[in-house]
């Protein structure tokens, strides 16, 4: 792809700051806006970040008037299924509202295409495993329905305005930046390897949530993919819309799953470490299995994941958690 210039939300994040790095690194010129209440400043290369909430809706199109995008990648969101539980309208106020700030500052501009960082929490509940994209949309906690809001927006803004947008609805983040620079760092961590780390790091137990599940050891099955095939798979879709691409939606996962029990005997294989948990009552708006069926983004996209193999994600995570076990352990 030649080079393009590229603004970020949320570039500070996990997910982000992986995605602004394979950006630069594929010669493209990267802005990235975040507001630093979950991402941190040395996640980001100097001189590229600009610190304030995209529900500026004026500093947004400030920006975008002296950058002069060609398109945007939107990370920016609260993330966790759990505190969406307990604090609705925070996700609501954040993940919506934030998005039609950046979707309005957008249409202001003249910027008319986003790739969009869904969730396949916007299944809820799926029929069967692995999901399609042409499965019912019908989220099952406030975290979804936020994601779920916000590819409506999308629809309504090509139609109405012809920004056209793709949507990423993706499964476990995972992994590791394989050089051991960039990783989660999530406060408070509510993602499983990190945690099952922790674990290994404290000699705290692990809390595993419920282990009656109908699936094959009781306990929860999802896919985890490493995040650097994630963040390649933002970039094929930038590629695919500034192409021409129409609006469209895409699983991206492995479509492998593995239950918490399996998680952890491979976090033990791969430290060499025995991982310290113990079972507790189910959590809510948690699905028993989400594994995605990823053909229409490898045949649409020819997106391939480099590191599929669940060793590999462990072993870049633990690379990285090992050496910044300092304050988040």
């Amino acid at each position: 792809m030649n080079s393009r210039r590229i603004l970020v939300t949320g570039g500070a994040g996990y997910i982000g700051s992986h995605t602004v790095r394979l950006l630069l690194e594929q010669g493209h010129d990267v802005t990235v806006v975040d507001n630093l209440s979950k991402g941190y400043r040395h996640n980001v290369p100097a001189g590229r970040l600009y610190e304030f909430n995209i529900a500026d809706t004026a500093a947004l199109a400030g920006l975008m008037r002296h950058k002069r995008p060609q398109a945007v990648i939107h990370f920016a969101a609260f993330i966790a299924v759990g505190e969406s539980m307990r604090e609705p309208a925070r996700y609501f106020a954040n993940n919506v509202g934030g998005s039609l700030s950046l979707l309005t500052a957008m249409v202001e501009t003249g910027v008319r295409h986003m790739v969009f960082s869904s969730s396949a929490a916007v299944y809820g509940d799926p029929p069967s495993s692995p999901i399609l994209e042409t499965f019912p949309i019908k989220a099952v906690n406030p975290y979804g329905e936020s994601k779920v809001m916000v590819e409506t927006l999308l629809r309504w803004f090509d139609e109405i305005h012809h920004l056209t947008s793709v949507s990423l609805r993706y499964f476990n983040a995972s992994g590791a930046d394989p050089a051991g620079h960039l990783g989660e760092e999530h406060q408070p961590e509510t993602h499983l390897i990190p945690l099952l780390f922790r674990a290994i790091l404290t000699g705290n137990p692990i809390t595993v949530f419920g282990d009656d599940y109908p699936t094959p050891d009781g306990t929860c099955i999802r896919d985890y993919i490493h995040v650097d095939d994630l963040a390649q798979a933002h970039i094929l879709s930038l590629e695919y819309l500034l192409n021409g691409g129409a609006s469209d939606q895409f699983n991206v996962g492995t479509g492998a799953g593995h239950t918490v029990l399996e998680m952890i005997g491979a976090v033990e294989e791969v430290t060499g470490k025995e991982v310290p948990y113990v079972i507790g009552p189910r959590r809510d708006g948690d699905s028993p299995s989400l594994v995605a069926d990823p053909t229409k983004l490898r045949s649409r996209l020819a997106w391939q994941p480099r590191y599929a193999d669940l060793k590999t994600i462990i072993e870049h995570a633990w690379k990285f958690a090992s050496s910044h076990a300092g304050p988040h352990a």
